[in-house]
């Protein structure tokens, strides 16, 4: 009797843990929650604004039981511990709904565990709340008001894509039009639209898929990822047979993707007579109001940064405080590099032009790069320059 109650007791303190842990993670805002087990120690880190801070520490024998519990909500196999296994759970935690995606591996001191939390709240912001200037918010209002071509939104892991393509889908979602997506995986379940998820296993990929939903009357096509030339091949003449297309890339910068795509093997003139724009993204944080202190730049700052073309300059630092949990720093914000191809630009690439060549000529008709860009965010008090350093190249 008195080891039931324990074991109940036990399993009672371990459910709590797990609320408890989730709880912290919404309050801290926090995208990622990792279970790191130690040789002794059972770390416990946040990925808050982009960066992960360490929140707690325990006993590594909470390890088992908390991965236990995360397996049952997720329902996964509790007695595989050797091989990697992927979830998802669906949490109501103080009346708000949540998505946890669940990925477990095995590692030399015990099954590591990554809470992705998936907050339909956050990924449902409007176009005009992602970080836009009121110039670059109305050139992409209007390429994506465009009946049919692809639109590229491009950069690493974590800088915001989903939300960037998700919010564009949420604007353009109307009973006239339909929807249809292509996702590896289905993060959120939008009202409307018809979303699939990737099945390698069973013959479904994105390029099968594709094929397939073209035959689905489809008005506009979200494809979560271009990963190899049939893809890309097979995306590119969908945008030239009447469907407007979004997609992603992993490169580096706006016309990198041009590369990538003849990399790949796509043919320019296809790319040139497809493509309606590219974009390049990447998430900054914000720096805390109630903690920000206005610096005055030194000369040598103001040459590095070409400082001297703003007419006002309002630099600031960030202190940390108990408000932004001494980060200096509470939420984040986008920043963008919009390449708009016109006729002289799409010559260019049909002519298989040098990547610095149609750099620059995208410069001189006004494009920006992700460094000016995050500049002007700096200098306009929104962020740091050294947050800049940090997610730009030059």
């Amino acid at each position: 009797m008195g080891k039931s109650n324990k074991t109940e007791s036990e399993s009672g303190l371990i459910i709590k843990m797990v609320n408890e842990i989730v709880r912290a993670a919404l309050t801290y805002h926090a995208s990622d929650v990792h279970l790191e087990p130690e040789n002794e120690r059972l770390r416990i880190r946040f990925r808050i604004d982009g960066i992960l801070r360490e929140v707690a520490n325990h006993p590594v024998s909470f390890l088992e039981p908390l991965v236990s519990r995360i397996k049952v909500l997720a329902d996964l196999d509790i007695a595989e511990r050797r091989k990697p296994q992927d979830g998802r759970i669906s949490f109501e935690l103080d009346k708000k709904e949540l998505d946890l995606r669940v990925s477990i591996f095995p590692t030399l001191y015990g099954e590591n565990v990554s809470l992705r939390l998936l907050d339909k709240t956050q990924i449902m912001l409007g176009l005009e709340h992602l970080g836009f200037s009121e110039e670059e918010y109305a050139l992409y209002k209007k390429m994506i008001a465009t009946p049919y071509g692809i639109i590229f939104v491009t950069g690493p892991n974590g800088s915001g894509k989903t939300t960037t393509l998700y919010s564009t889908l949420h604007t353009l979602n109307t009973i006239e039009k339909n929807i249809v997506t292509l996702e590896d995986p289905v993060e959120y379940q939008l009202p409307l639209i018809r979303q699939t998820q990737i099945d390698p296993d069973n013959g479904l990929t994105f390029a099968s898929g594709l094929r397939s939903l073209l035959r689905q009357d489809p008005d506009i096509i979200m494809l979560g990822e271009i990963r190899d030339r049939d893809t890309a091949d097979i995306a590119v003449r969908a945008a030239l047979t009447g469907h407007l297309v979004l997609t992603t890339l992993h490169t580096n910068n706006a016309v990198g993707a041009i590369s990538r795509l003849v990399d790949i093997g796509v043919e320019p003139v296809l790319i040139s007579s497809a493509t309606i724009g590219i974009i390049a993204q990447r998430l900054v944080r914000v720096v805390c109001p109630h903690c920000a202190e206005k610096i005055i730049p030194t000369p040598a700052l103001i040459k590095e940064f070409s400082l001297e073309n703003f007419k006002e300059i309002n630099l600031v630092k960030s202190r940390g405080c108990q408000k932004c949990g001494a980060a200096g720093y509470l939420g984040r914000t986008a920043i963008f590099e919009i390449l708009n191809l016109d006729n002289e630009l799409k010559s260019l690439i049909i002519s298989r032009a040098p990547y610095q060549t149609i750099f620059e000529q995208a410069q001189i008709k006004g494009m920006k790069s992700l460094r000016e860009k995050g500049i002007m965010k700096a200098a306009a008090g929104i962020t740091t320059l050294e947050e800049v350093l940090r997610v730009t190249s030059i």
